[in-house]
């Protein structure tokens, strides 16, 4: 079942007695079992949005419909408990999780040996990956990914890339993933959503048909699809970025 949304209005209060409307009677289907990228600049509403489809955040009119049962998220910050290890931090979402499905968890991630290790011990891209094999541990039929790469060097940006993008063709699940950078859009998503504006809006869809193993080798060609939002340093930098 694809995710719906509509007649969404999300506005938070300020100090001084106003509202900032994030969105206003916005509408969107996002189909099941596909990757969707949302795309646009930091504050346009993509992180509003995923924590709105989470239920982290409330809606003040409209609805979203989720037909998930289980659903995996990672923040743009890894949000890791300091206080557990490596694995009590994958075990606290996943109570279930076997040692030999711990084991693959990390090791899907190149975490191989890290079980035990405390948050404080890693580093920022280690830390990242983790956050990343929690979503994944709950084995969620949505995945929420916001700014998954924020603040890496472009080397492992480009990895940490390559390794999602494996983990999400071995496991079939809807996924959402709310990117500022064109490139990690076109290199993972099925589809591409451009968002701006104030209120937000959706300002254009981009289907993308290429398979995924033939895109890196493509990716000049592709950036030309979406002639009107820059690339990030010519491949997919890791800026990062709140939105």
């Amino acid at each position: 079942m694809a995710i719906e949304i509509s007649g969404l209005t999300k506005i938070f209060a300020r100090v001084n007695g106003d509202g900032r409307e994030v969105f206003r009677d916005f509408s969107l289907t996002l189909g099941a079992g596909k990757v969707a990228a949302l795309l646009g600049p930091s504050g346009c509403g993509k992180s509003t949005l995923l924590r709105l489809i989470a239920g982290i955040e409330k809606l003040s009119a409209g609805s979203v419909v989720v037909p998930a049962k289980r659903i995996g998220m990672a923040f743009q910050e890894p949000r890791l408990l300091p206080w557990r290890s490596v694995a009590d931090n994958l075990r606290l979402a996943a109570p279930g999780l076997s040692d030999a499905a711990l084991d693959a968890s990390l090791a899907a991630f190149e975490l191989d040996g890290r079980g035990g290790d405390f948050p404080g011990q890693l580093s920022l891209g280690l830390a990242r990956r983790v956050a990343l094999a929690r979503a994944f541990a709950v084995e969620p039929d949505l995945l929420l990914l916001d700014e998954p790469f924020a603040s890496l060097d472009l080397a492992l940006h480009r990895r940490l890339r390559a390794l999602l993008a494996q983990r999400i063709a071995a496991r079939g699940m809807t996924v959402l993933i709310a990117t500022h950078d064109l490139d990690d859009a076109l290199l993972l998503a099925d589809e591409v959503i451009f968002l701006g504006g104030a209120p937000a809006q959706v300002k254009q869809r981009l289907e993308l048909d290429m398979p995924r193993e033939q895109r890196d080798e493509n990716l000049t060609k592709l950036r030309t699809l979406a002639p009107f939002y820059p690339s990030s340093e010519g491949e997919g930098g890791g800026k990062s970025g709140s939105s």
